[in-house]
């Protein structure tokens, strides 16, 4: 409902009753050592989450090293758009010749352009640290001020409902090394923004600022902002239905929005008309990709990151553990189904559990799996998924977007016992422990772990003193051994601590696949060559394919096509100088190094050199 004087909207009766509106409050005022202790809990569980990275400087993330190094090259291209003017939508420096799209990959460049600074001070892996630590705390912070100020809810709901949003089970699965899915500050004020649209006599101003949060959003995660559209027209639409006196500024609040989308549009037409149709642009994700769906099961089971899960119960409930995205586990599940029942008066409520109940059923993909097993029962996906747009979705990524409206839920539920135990003051103290050790009972088994960790190989010298440098000049490359892709993306790590100023071949990224009958579908990396094949069955299988006239013949022209300068090969960590532990991962290591190094030799003539830590090929007499 609204206030006469203002159309603001006011706390639902039952659900806060001494909510006022927008952040003021009947009776009290929020306390400001309230918001500190809150916000400083965010900050202890954000540093909790990462403590390992912070306490281990060697070490990165253990379960996804390929998407920690990818985000440390795209906080290197933020520092260097702003250093050398480089154009902030491509880079040339990965994939040589043909570059990347950044746009159509997680360029991030609302947050790398600002933390230059730090880049350039303290280098790229303490940019993407802070980068993912910040953003869980200023994800559960932004929620807590929405809910608390904007929608008026006592601080203490606000903290329970805030604390999920930021270090929900699938907050911290995506934490390993996805900073740009874990930082959804900006999805509360896209939020209040919208909210505010409403008001008599600004819709304009409004309406310009709605439109800049949406880019800064829009570069920050393109999924997420998808999801919280869609969310808002959903919860709008409800709200329209459900209390007419709202409907009185619908002309300020569709004028806003008007105002949103235009200047949104032309502020980002430029940039999304380089990811849909620019260099490097692809058509949808690949069938695979689009086949990653909600196992039904994982939304009663535990996160491996949780406090009550592990590794063994989670395996095969998600494809991996960076996309844990439901785990809620029974007692979660069933505390909302009650809530829910319980505050079916609520018109936000029963919007918010539509809402759920639509990203769920989304995130089933286009085929209904249960205990890692296909059932046969289709979803409604599989209607969907060539849609343009949603073509580009991963639709496991739907669960994602339930965790904050489970938070938001929680909120409510207790603002509602709040306002419950308040009328019943004699039977206050049972309320509260009922309701206490309800939420426990649902929330401490879903409470985080830190991330797990490893070390990472050290940056050769042969990069880190510049040697590099000369095989470089005249636009050439550094092939790395093996090829960076999926599996492998030291590389990219490489080229960052350089500044992006040692250009490398092919990468790690989203491009097309530009095989006859692809129709320039993604592909993670890019499009196979002859000669990345046979170093990619090197690599997986330890021995050398038969090389024949034909092979050296590609290569020579792999190698000119990549504008070669050196191929470069990291010689590992001598065994005997590890721990007994390590000793037989180590020992594969090196078999399949001699492999590559004995493959590479024996396809270009060219013997190596070892220097500053690596196997060195100068073939610049070849590629010329």
């Amino acid at each position: 409902m609204t206030t006469p004087e203002s159309g603001r909207p006011v706390a639902e009766p039952g659900a806060g009753g001494s909510a006022g509106r927008f952040g003021r409050w009947r009776g009290s005022r929020p306390r400001w050592w309230a918001d500190a202790a809150a916000v400083a809990s965010f900050v202890a569980l954000g540093f909790w989450v990462t403590a390992r990275l912070w306490w281990h400087p060697g070490h990165g993330v253990r379960d996804n090293p390929t998407d920690m190094a990818q985000f440390e090259w795209m906080m290197a291209h933020g520092a260097r758009v702003v250093t050398d003017f480089a154009y902030p939508f491509g880079s040339d420096r990965m994939n040589v010749p043909d570059g990347v799209n950044l746009m159509a990959n997680t360029s991030v460049l609302s947050v790398s352009l600002p933390m230059t600074p730090v880049t350039l001070l303290f280098g790229t892996r303490a940019a993407f640290l802070l980068f993912l630590t910040l953003g869980m705390i200023a994800t559960a912070t932004a929620w807590y001020f929405l809910i608390s100020r904007v929608l008026g809810l006592a601080q203490g709901a606000a903290w329970l409902g805030a604390t999920f949003c930021g270090y929900a089970p699938a907050m911290v699965s995506h934490a390993n090394a996805h900073p740009n899915i874990v930082s959804q500050y900006v999805v509360p004020l896209i939020i209040w923004r919208t909210l505010r649209l409403g008001e008599p006599g600004r819709w304009l101003r409004n309406g310009l600022l709605l439109a800049l949060v949406i880019v800064w959003q829009a570069f920050l995660n393109l999924e997420i902002l998808l999801m919280t559209a869609i969310g808002l027209g959903v919860v709008v639409g409800a709200l329209a239905l459900g209390r007419p006196a709202l409907r009185r500024r619908a002309r300020p609040f569709l004028a806003g929005l008007g105002v949103a989308a235009v200047v949104a549009g032309a502020l980002l037409a430029y940039p999304l008309y380089v990811q849909l149709l620019g260099p490097g642009a692809y058509h949808g994700l690949s069938r695979l990709i689009r086949g990653y769906s909600t196992d039904l099961a994982s939304f009663v089971a535990y996160s491996r990151e949780s406090l009550a899960g592990d590794a063994r119960g989670a395996v095969g409930l998600a494809k991996n553990p960076t996309e844990e995205n439901a785990f809620f586990g029974w007692p979660l599940v069933l505390l909302v189904a009650a809530l829910v029942w319980w505050l079916r008066r609520n018109v936000v409520v029963l919007a918010l559990a539509a809402l759920g109940m639509i990203f769920a059923v989304l995130s089933l993909g286009r085929e209904v799996r249960f205990e890692r097993r296909a059932t046969g029962i289709p979803a409604p996906w599989a209607a969907l998924e060539d849609l343009p747009i949603l073509h580009s979705v991963v639709p496991t990524r739907w669960a994602l977007a339930i965790t904050p409206i489970i938070g938001l839920l929680l909120a409510y539920g207790a603002e509602h016992i709040r306002t419950l135990a308040a009328r019943h003051p004699a039977a206050r103290p049972q309320i509260r422990f009922a309701a206490g050790t309800v939420f426990a009972m649902a929330l401490v088994p879903l409470l985080p772990t830190p991330l797990p960790t490893k070390p990472l190989d050290p940056v050769p010298a042969f990069v880190t003193s510049g040697a590099w440098r000369p095989y470089v000049a005249g636009g050439r490359s550094v092939v790395t051994l093996p090829l960076p892709d999926t599996d492998y993306a030291d590389p990219l790590r490489w080229s960052a601590r350089t500044g992006l100023e040692m250009p490398i071949a092919r990468g790690y990224f989203l491009g097309p696949d530009t095989r006859p009958g692809r129709e320039r579908v993604a592909l993670f990396g890019a499009t196979p060559r002859p000669t990345s094949d046979f170093f990619t069955t090197i690599r997986k299988t330890g021995q050398v394919p038969p090389i024949t006239a034909q092979a050296r013949a590609d290569a020579v022209d792999d190698l000119r096509y990549w504008r070669a300068g050196a191929v470069v090969l990291a010689r590992p960590e001598e065994v005997g100088a590890l721990p007994p532990h390590e000793r037989a991962g180590a020992l594969r290591s090196h078999e399949r190094a001699e492999a590559l190094r004995r493959g590479m030799t024996e396809l270009v003539g060219i013997t190596p050199t070892r220097t500053g830590g690596v196997w060195l090929w100068d073939v610049r007499a070849l590629s010329d």
